[in-house]
């Protein structure tokens, strides 16, 4: 249970994390922190929940959100999510090496922002360093994780601790308040997407259950990282509104946690924030890369990919879904020296990818609590139904844009579907699938054009 809590509370505490003063600060004031923090809890803790439950209430599923997905919406909409989830993963990934470029950038100017031609080439290195790593073994790659988890833990604590102690009531209760010009409202709003980015990982004992010797350590190990990690984000947040003017918050380059250590301590604090940053991001970057594969792995062994991606070699690593993660990963980097945003377009959009198979699985749950005759019908489906409204939500806080571009990723890869049903000898879509792949494909040629004209820039 303890290594499944660690992919856990390794794969959500990474680059988000560091960003998290500046980010709040430039959309909201402590009020609204709090409301935005309660509201991020309460619904992924049903989501949590949700997880737990199926883990138990399903053991037969044990690919997570994308066995969810197909056995409760069909091959096609299992398809959806699994490629939406690697697709998320990929390119938070992608956004992992970008913060720690940036982050070297302060002492490395030519590394910029994370987004120079010699920034992606470090980052290039790095990608495929981390894909020998891994090939070694899933078994020997979680062990390491269970080290750097810890290790990167207890930076962030001795940074709550210090800021504690020279902590300011008087510019925390200036900070109370957030924007004049904008609602408490759209100002949670605007944070909404950001918390869903550092809560990305929530599934990661759900995604490597396959290798749980028990299935119920899955949903201990989900509540228990949840839980955990909600306690230092949140605290974060709140103590770095007592160390500076939220104006300067605001504008603080990340990672944004650096600047407010360095405030609180001095110059070493940036220093020490930075190296903990490092190790924080490569310890995600394992996890994350190790769940990619799994949910490709999955729906290879399902028919819905082609049969390359079911290849493991004698160390159980998926070599062949870990190959075409590194791509993507690989491709999405050269996207990075053509974005006006790498930082935010990357946060963003790996966010809006992960909401899709989260409020597939919430779904599922509503749909098995509503055939379940026993005792725990009720409390089941208020939990579902909880995790799919507050889901839901977070899709329409995304907003049209970044749905739309997710199409862009999502669709082409309906190819991979068809060939993998092919190889099954089975029909590609049913009427209902060939409808949803219809209308995906419009979205996606909408997001084309608008890209091309310049209403969407990334």
């Amino acid at each position: 249970m303890f290594t499944l809590s660690t992919f856990v509370v390794g794969s959500m505490i990474g680059a988000g994390v560091f960003s998290l003063p500046a980010t709040f600060a430039a959309s909201t004031g402590v009020a609204g922190a709090l409301i935005s923090w309660a509201i991020a809890g309460s619904g992924m803790l049903m989501l949590a929940l949700v997880f737990h439950r199926l883990a138990i209430r399903r053991p037969d599923l044990d690919a997570g959100i994308f066995s969810y997905a197909k056995a409760g919406f069909g091959n096609y909409v299992g398809f959806f999510a699994a490629f939406g989830y690697w697709a998320s993963a990929c390119v938070g990934n992608v956004f992992y090496w970008v913060f720690i470029t940036s982050t070297l950038g302060s002492v490395f100017p030519e590394l910029g922002e994370g987004d120079t031609v010699l920034a992606v080439a470090v980052s290039s290195v790095g990608i495929w360093l981390f894909f020998l790593l891994i090939r070694r073994g899933v078994r020997q790659a979680a062990a390491l994780n269970r080290i750097v988890t810890v290790a990167k833990v207890l930076p962030i604590v001795v940074f709550v601790v210090l800021c504690l102690t020279v902590f300011d009531p008087a510019v925390f209760a200036a900070n109370w308040g957030g924007d004049d010009t904008t609602g408490l409202g759209e100002q949670i709003r605007a944070t909404m997407l950001v918390t869903v980015f550092v809560f990305i990982g929530i599934e990661g004992a759900s995604v490597n259950s396959r290798h749980a010797r028990q299935r119920s350590d899955v949903g201990r190990a989900t509540v228990l990282g949840f839980l955990s990690v909600l306690a230092v984000f949140a605290s974060v947040t709140i103590v770095s509104y007592g160390i500076l003017p939220r104006e300067e918050l605001a504008t603080l380059r990340q990672p944004s946690m650096g600047g407010v250590l360095e405030q609180a301590v001095g110059g070493w604090g940036a220093v020490f924030v930075g190296a903990a940053l490092i190790i924080a991001v490569l310890g995600a970057y394992l996890a994350w890369t190790l769940m990619a594969a799994e949910v490709l792995l999955s729906a290879a062994r399902a028919g819905d990919l082609p049969a390359f991606l079911r290849r493991t070699n004698r160390n159980d690593t998926p070599i062949g879904a870990l190959t075409l993660s590194s791509v993507l990963a690989q491709v999405m980097l050269f996207v990075v020296l053509f974005a006006q945003n790498a930082f935010d377009a990357a946060l963003e959009l790996t966010s809006a990818l992960a909401l899709i198979p989260f409020f597939l699985s919430a779904a599922y749950a509503v749909k098995l609590a509503l055939q379940d005759g026993n005792s725990r019908r009720t409390r089941d489906l208020v939990i579902a139904a909880a995790a799919t409204l507050y889901t839901a939500y977070l899709l329409w806080a995304a907003g049209l844009t970044y749905l739309l571009l997710c199409l862009v990723i999502i669709v082409p890869g309906t190819i991979l579907f068809a060939i993998g049903r092919r190889e099954q000898r089975a029909r590609v879509f049913t009427p209902a699938e060939a409808v949803l792949f219809a209308v995906a494909a419009a979205g996606a040629i909408v997001a084309v054009v608008l890209i091309a004209v310049g209403a969407i820039t990334v």
